[in-house]
């Protein structure tokens, strides 16, 4: 299939990011010159703040008005949901996308950066997703593709101590590459996901409010016998955490919010079995430990974890809950606006 015959619907969830979020519109109109197929849904994740009002009455009387749907959520429901709602209902439309695009709102898409997405699902047909290069507002480049946690990493992670990521010869999380090239999960800030992907193997675990909802999908992917690409020529300014306050998954300026826990312990329960979660936890701890030997003997790295980050976890949980327990995994023909597992689990 050509550029010009591709079906495409770009999802962006606003949460209080009105500005941003018609910024991100602006940048894909543009790739409407060489993707006439494409169109777009703009869901306004319960933002509470006016909002969901100067969203729809400005895209009411933009030149957009033709291929932007607005999509108000009375909930805030998290980001996996937020996208599950404005998925079902690109999927049950009768010209049904062929792609799938989700981009944050705090994400400004350079020229040509979706068509490169495109180009690359189409010349791989076992690739269920394809992830842009983020790069900061400074220049620098972003974490944007990355392999599978495991418990292995998990361990490392804590110790924080290149001379056992080399005695353990275990490749480093993040994927780094000049050239287009495969990695287990690439960022869901700009992803293009293939709609036949998602049929087969499910959207998003509604289980996860927010952080790990996309590594828990594109692991279902992988299992499925599908692969993720990253494509370094597809490229993003990206302003991280603007609606969250996290940048990076892991900030050491700021405490994680405890969901942030939650979801990293839901990922294990569900990617590797209910007992992975507690063995993860207790290889970062143990690993932890070596980095605080370090860090009193004066060779610890700065900054390394985020603050109170080993109390946050025991507070947590260290092992899986019944919850985690509970599959959630939203289905592209499922109910529209039924709260998320997690809300309900709550109640």
């Amino acid at each position: 299939m050509t550029l010009a015959a591709s079906r495409i619907t770009a999802i962006i969830v606003n949460y209080r990011t009105p500005d941003l979020t018609l910024g991100c519109l602006a940048a894909l109109a543009r790739e409407r010159d060489a993707l006439p197929g494409l169109d777009a849904i703009v869901v306004d994740g319960g933002s509470g703040d006016g909002s969901a009002e100067r969203l729809g009455e400005a895209l009411a009387a933009s030149p957009w008005a033709a291929w932007v749907r607005f999509v108000p959520l009375a909930l805030n429901g998290g980001f996996g949901w937020a996208n599950n709602q404005a998925i079902r209902r690109a999927l049950a439309q009768t010209d049904a996308p062929e792609f799938v695009y989700l981009v944050n709102p705090d994400a400004e898409i350079e020229p040509g950066a979706l068509v490169r997405l495109v180009e690359a699902l189409q010349a791989d047909p076992k690739a269920a997703a394809a992830g842009s290069r983020l790069i900061a507002p400074d220049g620098r480049l972003l974490g944007s593709a990355f392999r599978f946690p495991t418990i292995r990493r998990e361990f490392l992670r804590g110790a924080n101590t290149p001379a056992l990521e080399r005695l353990t010869r275990t490749p480093p999380l993040v994927v780094d590459a000049e050239a287009e090239t495969t990695a287990d999960w690439v960022t869901g800030a700009s992803v293009l996901m293939r709609a036949e992907a998602l049929r087969e193997c499910g959207l998003f675990d509604e289980g996860f409010f927010l952080y790990f909802e996309e590594v828990e999908l594109m692991h279902r992917f992988h299992r499925h016998g599908w692969r993720a690409r990253f494509v370094p020529a597809s490229r993003v300014r990206h302003v991280g955490g603007a609606a969250t306050g996290v940048k990076d998954g892991v900030s050491a300026q700021r405490r994680l919010p405890d969901y942030w826990f939650r979801s990293r312990r839901r990922f294990f329960a569900r990617a590797y079995g209910v007992g992975a979660a507690r063995r993860s936890a207790l290889a970062w701890m143990a690993g932890f430990a070596i980095w605080r030997l370090r860090e009193f003997a004066g060779f610890g790295r700065m900054s390394a974890h985020a603050p109170g980050e080993f109390a946050d976890l025991k507070r947590n949980g260290i092992g899986a809950v019944d919850f985690d327990r509970q599959d959630a995994i939203g289905r592209w023909d499922g109910p529209l606006d039924r709260p998320p597992a997690w809300a309900e689990q709550q109640a």
